[in-house]
């Protein structure tokens, strides 16, 4: 007969309420607790994007403001200027940006898309908007160019023509350069598309235009027509001026380099292919590949130089892109690790009339940003201030900590200044445009990104700017195979056995956790102090499957196997690993059974001050089956213990005693009385996810990819927990009942969508969420709280396990840890994401840890910190004591609120009753990705981000709705790996491979974010302009300037043709507005700051106006003496 259990009906009758309850249950109106966050304290914004721009496309450069701007293939735009200003855009068609344009220190910037529109950003507000846009109907975009301090912007296109746009209106003018005009009867064929335009440095109304086929031609914008033709066989890709106005040089697709005399189009003055081998009888030299890009730089006191991307010989197969930098002589050959999308080289004058004077070379790669330093031998790189080394090796999860101990980032900053490179140049960064935000943030924020090659990089992310702080390589641990051929069969996955696949982490005692896809976990400690480890402390954890009806049981020995002798492993790298399909059909069970995946390194390792690890955790292959990845990890450092589970089951560590405490499958954490217990049955093959995730996912993971034949059982009902050195510590004989799954059972396995984690879709219940607490979820029997840890797995269950410590000091070392499975306490819809405690006023509860301590200090100096405790209880208090808590102040004590999120629902219970204070779905078509609880504003909420876009924050302890916001749907699983809550209204995720996005929801921080954010354009003085000197200004040799709005204006060229382009007004004056309106502080004292310098310069010009009236009146009066005195002179007496 069928038991009847009354939890299971009042679950089912809350399952059904309303979402948003109007009162609280199991809780009387007087003792209702006052909730601190309201509504109006949230709100949804992104803040900073930091990173290398994914797939750039385009660069430009203002030398005077010293501003520097990329465009991607997304049609996103980054600005950078000094170190800590940064800003991020996104034109809303998305098409790539294939070439951009500063109005040169005029705070605006032309940016060319892939879609033929021109748009005009607005750089003089703190988040740049689009002021105007041009969409050509016609003809297809190819290339622009805008004149220094000119408002005419030239724009060619593919069929060859020239159109030309008004930048500060945007409308186009009726004067048009048609290519058949251009070229008249140089050509019979089509020039093709426009890849160059230029004015002449010397005369603004002769315009150099390249075509692609090959030929140049000099134009005369006065008369309309073409002065000169240059013609060429190959084609061209680009064309740069001698400053004097009187020689250009191309570029050309056979690896060559022509330079022409402006008088002379009938051939080169000078052909040069820098890569070529020049044949010993004078013949062409043989082509090379493409010069995509040329610049001709000259010097006052030396050579010019001449810069050059691409044209390196064909013989050279699989060299790495090169930049070349010719001068005089010498020829460099300077090799980057990606291709080269473009590059700009930096001079002293912005005007294109004088002596360059190039100093350095921007080079923009496919993943990197490199300056060249032109004016030291050698040519050697700067140190790259910027955050651009986030995707070095791909990033496969993060950690954000806001409000972090402020001892921390001091403490990693100096370890981690001994990690830095050199051989840098020893100037300063050149590109130092901007200022920062006056907005001061007091707390320090810390990220942490896990990495495919194993390493993790610390960053400070403290007041919105982000700066790498240390980095750690977790593959030193381990043995590297040389070659692919001498890679272990063990290994699991293909690439990157290395990888990060979890973090766990305690700021407070620097004790980090890491779990790596090759079932690997390695526990580290902070120390000021270089150690050598000579054997490096290892445990072997078997843990088996639940028993399969397909397969016939195989009993099964010991569940735990100790050692202390080093294991090994290989090495290479890749992104998203995938388990790989059982092989034991190819290889004998015995030869895979009670191996590691990876091999730990058998020599002595040098651990360098920073993170040294302490403990190494493998899973072992079980009867020919590889280990299951872990899925969720927790460390206690007040306890000393780590935990983590995957879809086998959970496993216990002590890495004080460095031993195993616990292992256990599933099934077996519950206890015999459970409502919740689950027979081991076989996986249903067939089941299919309701989410909908596996279509985003990468490729469709079918049964072969998990573990296939769990063969895990023990040889009796007689379960026993040992520890590392083999003493029992605890023994159940549990009696399992023939107790089906109730329907709402296998409703909720069914409704429950595929997590994040990889949990697989298969009937197995596996291991979501873990949580040290010091909890009185059960009385103790001294009546406070007890230490414990609490489960959560796939199929909504919460488990919990009593703990019971040795006292602190040096019995925590000697006595063993008892721990006690204590069965199910709650169900809920969807696998447990997230779990957490309020004390009995609603105040976080955070676990109780260690403070931290030089763990290579003398052995007095650890005995002194061990006999003092140092521990931190939840509220607060100092103390020791195996329990875990210290004293509790003035908050009750005997009650506590366990707050539980999965992915379709919240709940909040009661402690130690059990009673359900509130309840509410948060999702019924959709399921979670992440939660968490956070603090904020003294108040403490749940946050959510759900897989159909939607940031939520509920309140608590009764689950209000206070934010529910369409933000990002999930298009990416990266997204949802990435994605990271943390304290004080902070989240970020990875937006792209090398981007890491930045939001906030907090109401608080998006009205400080105006001041936070840094200024991209400051005013600065335009340099003067070369002087002609008096013979160039007495024969006509100087620059000849144009007046262009009489060429090109309405009244001077017409109109063009409405069809040709349509204007698009853009929202930046509304923006621009909203910033001017905000920061009013900043701004009266910029304002006041500006009447003072605008003052002071009229005083000078006062000043200077009454120098030059005395000196011409002393002039006046030396004239009219010496009059006077040769008036009566002859012309003889001279």
């Amino acid at each position: 007969m069928k038991k009847f259990n009354i939890r299971k009906v009042l679950d089912g009758l809350t399952a059904v309420s309303s979402a948003t309850p109007t009162q609280p249950l199991g809780v009387r109106e007087n003792d209702l607790i006052h909730e601190t966050l309201q509504s109006e304290h949230f709100q949804l914004c992104k803040t900073v994007r930091h990173g290398f721009p994914f797939q750039p496309s385009a660069m430009a450069l203002d030398p005077v403001q010293k501003l520097l701007a990329i465009g991607t293939q997304s049609g996103a735009l980054r600005i950078f200027g000094r170190p800590g200003v940064e800003c991020h855009c996104q034109h809303e068609s998305g098409a790539a940006v294939i070439q951009l344009q500063f109005l040169i220190n005029e705070g605006a910037l032309v940016s060319a898309l892939a879609d033929d529109s021109v748009h005009l950003w607005n750089l003089r507000q703190k988040r740049p908007a689009v002021l105007h846009s041009l969409k050509f109907n016609r003809e297809r975009i190819t290339f622009c160019h805008l004149p220094f301090q000119s408002k005419w912007l030239y724009v060619g296109t593919e069929r060859g023509n020239i159109h030309i746009v008004n930048v500060e209106t945007f409308t186009l003018s009726g004067y048009t350069i048609m290519w058949n005009k251009a070229i008249e009867l140089s050509s019979k064929a089509h020039p093709g598309p426009v890849v160059h335009i230029s004015d002449n440095p010397m005369d603004e109304g002769k315009l150099i235009i390249g075509f692609e086929s090959g030929i140049v031609v000099l134009w005369d914008l006065k008369c309309k027509k073409a002065d000169y033709r240059y013609t060429y066989d190959e084609a061209i890709h680009s064309v740069s001026w001698h400053h004097e106005g009187k020689q250009f040089i191309c570029s050309h697709s056979d690896g060559s380099l022509t330079i022409w005399n402006i008088k002379n189009p009938t051939r080169p003055q000078q052909t040069i292919t820098p890569h070529g081998k020049q044949p010993k009888d004078g013949k062409k030299p043989e082509p090379c590949k493409p010069i995509l890009k040329v610049e001709y730089k000259t010097t006052r006191l030396g050579e010019p130089f001449i810069i050059l991307s691409g044209g390196l010989s064909y013989d050279t197969v699989g060299r790495r892109a090169c930049l070349t930098v010719m001068h005089g002589k010498s020829t460099a050959v300077l090799e980057m690790d990606y291709p080269i999308v473009d590059f700009l080289t930096l001079c002293e004058t912005p005007y294109a009339n004088d002596f360059q004077e190039p100093y350095a070379v921007v080079v923009l790669l496919e993943k990197d940003l490199v300056v060249i330093d032109l004016a030291q031998n050698g040519y050697p790189i700067f140190e790259n201030p910027y955050p651009l080394t986030l995707h070095e090796s791909p990033v496969t999860c993060c950690e954000y900590c806001a409000d972090c101990p402020v001892d921390l980032i001091p403490a990693l900053y100096s370890v981690g200044l001994r990690q830095k490179r050199q051989g840098y140049s020893k100037k300063e960064w050149p590109i130092s445009g901007g200022n920062w935000g006056q907005g001061t943030q007091s707390y320090p924020e810390i990220v942490i990104t896990g990495h495919a090659d194993g390493s993790l990089k610390f960053w400070d992310a403290s007041a919105i700017m982000l700066q790498v702080l240390y980095k750690l390589k977790t593959a030193k641990v381990f043995e590297r195979s040389r070659s692919k051929d001498d890679k272990p069969s063990t290994e699991i996955v293909d690439e990157d056995p290395f990888a990060i696949q979890q973090l766990a982490w305690c700021p407070e005692s620097r004790v980090l956790c890491v779990a790596g896809v090759s079932a690997h976990i390695l526990i580290y400690r902070f120390s000021r102090q270089e150690v050598i480890t000579e054997v490096i402390q290892l445990l072997e954890v078997r843990m088996q499957c639940e028993l399969n009806d397909l397969d016939s049981p195989e009993v099964g020995g010991d569940q735990t196997q100790v050692t202390h002798t080093s294991s090994s492993s290989p090495s290479p790298q890749a992104t998203a690993p995938q388990t790989r399909p059982s092989t034991s059909s190819n290889n004998s069970d015995h030869t895979r059974d009670n191996v590691p995946c990876l091999k730990v390194r058998s020599s002595s390792l040098k651990q360098s001050p920073g993170y040294q690890v302490e403990l190494v955790v493998q899973l072992v292959w079980v009867s020919g089956e590889p280990p299951q990845q872990i899925s969720s990890l927790a460390i206690n450092s007040a306890y000393g213990l780590v935990v983590f589970g995957n879809s086998t089951g959970v496993g216990v560590v002590d890495y004080l005693q460095k031993t195993v405490l616990l292992n256990l499958s599933t099934t077996e954490l519950y206890t015999t009385n459970d409502p919740y217990q689950r027979q081991p049955r076989s996986p249903r093959k067939s089941r299919q996810p309701s989410g909908g995730l596996c279509d985003i996912n990468e490729g469709t993971a079918t049964s072969d990819d998990r573990c296939k034949s769990p063969t895990s059982v023990l040889s009796s009902n007689h379960q026993q927990f040992y520890n590392g050195a083999g003493k029992v510590l605890l023994s159940v004989c549990p009696t399992r009942a023939n107790v089906p799954l109730d329907h709402r059972d296998n409703s909720f396995s069914r409704s429950r969508s595929s997590s994040v984690t990889s949990i697989d879709r298969e009937g197995r219940e596996g291991i979501t969420a873990l949580c040290f607490c010091e909890t009185m979820a059960r009385r103790a029997e001294g009546g406070g709280p007890q230490s414990a840890m609490w489960v959560g797995t796939s199929l909504g269950t919460v488990l919990t396990i009593t703990l019971s410590l040795p006292p602190a000091g040096e019995q925590r070392l000697l006595q063993p840890i008892i721990a006690s499975p204590s069965g199910a306490l709650v169900r809920m819809k969807g696998g447990i994401l997230r779990m957490a405690f309020l004390d009995a006023a609603g105040v976080f509860q955070c676990p109780p840890y260690e403070q931290w301590y030089e763990p290579n200090a003398a052995e007095e100096e650890r005995t002194r910190r061990r006999r003092g405790g140092g521990l931190v209880s939840p509220c607060g208090g100092g103390g020791g004591g195996g329990g875990g808590g210290g004293s509790g102040g003035e908050v009750e004590r005997d009650s506590q609120f366990a707050v539980l999120c999965s992915e379709k629902q919240a709940k909040v219970l009661s402690l130690p009753s059990q009673t359900c204070v509130s309840k509410h779905n948060i999702t019924e078509t959709s399921f979670l990705l992440r939660a968490d609880v956070v603090v904020l504003n003294s108040g403490a909420c749940v946050t959510c981000f759900c897989a159909n876009g939607h940031i939520m924050t509920l309140s608590l302890p009764y689950l209000r709705p206070l934010l529910d916001v369409n933000y990002l749907p999930l298009t990416d699983m990266r997204i949802a790996r990435t994605f990271c809550f943390s304290n004080l209204g902070q989240a970020l995720y990875l937006s792209s491979p090398t981007e890491i996005q930045r939001l906030t929801y907090s109401q608080e921080v998006c009205e400080n974010l105006q001041e936070m954010l840094g200024e991209l354009f400051t005013p600065v003085e335009t340099p003067e302009a070369p002087n002609r000197g008096f013979f160039k200004g007495l024969f006509g040799g100087g620059a000849q300037s144009l007046d262009r709005e009489e060429l090109f204006g309405e009244t001077g060229a017409g109109k063009a043709p409405r069809s040709m382009a349509q204007h698009i007004p853009g929202p930046g004056g509304i923006e621009g507005m909203k910033g001017a309106a905000s920061g009013i502080v900043g701004d009266l004292a910029r304002t006041r700051m500006a009447l003072d310098e605008r003052g002071q310069k009229l005083s000078e010009v006062e000043e200077k106006t009454a120098a030059m009236m005395a000196s011409a009146d002393s002039f006046s009066k030396h004239a009219h003496e010496m009059m006077l005195k040769c008036k009566d002179k002859k012309w003889y007496q001279f």
